[in-house]
């Protein structure tokens, strides 16, 4: 059986995500020299460049094929967890972070609740969320049904794929559920209400 908490990554990020740097770039500058943690941060392509940048970053993932990728470039900064474990990893497990970043992966998660008690209870107070997820409105979907689209945009066959598709109505939700106070909201790839991903910004 096919383990899917490894997505068998290989080295460098995918052109698919390759449009959310930039937006979480601009997102971060304001935070530079706070310590960030990445979670779900895969293969560490995303973190990698922010510490190429200059950020202080550490990352989590449950896959240990991406996280021995991204310990190869940036060794004893990433580390294998499984956020069903609501503590970090013993490594860093004294650390502080003011900055917790998430790009594209709560559209994975089959317990959202749990994942945001694991960022709730490793964020320091008054620390900043970033979220990405992609983006889903009504215009999107329209287009998607009217150029035939759905069956690939949502499809059912991709093994560990999206199995939750939020909107800005139930991230939104989910997120004053764990009292985040939501200070920022913007999307990214393609033109506007068509997005790829949207990112929102909070803070605890």
């Amino acid at each position: 059986m096919a383990n899917y908490k490894d997505y068998g990554w290989e080295d460098g990020a995918t052109d698919a995500h390759s449009y959310l740097y930039p937006a979480l770039l601009k997102i971060l500058s304001k935070y530079k020299g706070k310590r960030i943690l990445d979670i779900g941060c895969g293969n560490g392509a995303i973190a990698c460049r922010l510490l190429d940048h200059g950020f202080d970053v550490h990352g989590i993932d449950a896959s240990e094929s991406g996280i021995r990728i991204a310990n190869q470039k940036y060794p004893d900064r990433f580390y294998v967890q499984d956020i069903s474990d609501q503590h970090l990893p013993f490594a860093i497990s004294h650390l502080k972070f003011d900055v917790i970043i998430s790009t594209e992966v709560i559209e994975h998660i089959y317990a959202p609740r749990t994942y945001m008690n694991f960022i709730k209870n490793n964020l320091s107070p008054g620390g900043i969320l970033i979220i990405s997820t992609p983006y889903h409105g009504y215009l999107k979907n329209l287009v998607l049904a009217l150029t035939n689209k759905l069956d690939n945009h949502f499809t059912a066959l991709w093994d560990g794929g999206h199995i939750k598709f939020w909107s800005v109505k139930t991230l939104s939700t989910l997120l004053n559920e764990f009292e985040f106070k939501i200070i920022d909201y913007k999307g990214c790839g393609r033109m506007p209400y068509l997005w790829k991903s949207m990112f929102f910004v909070a803070t605890h």
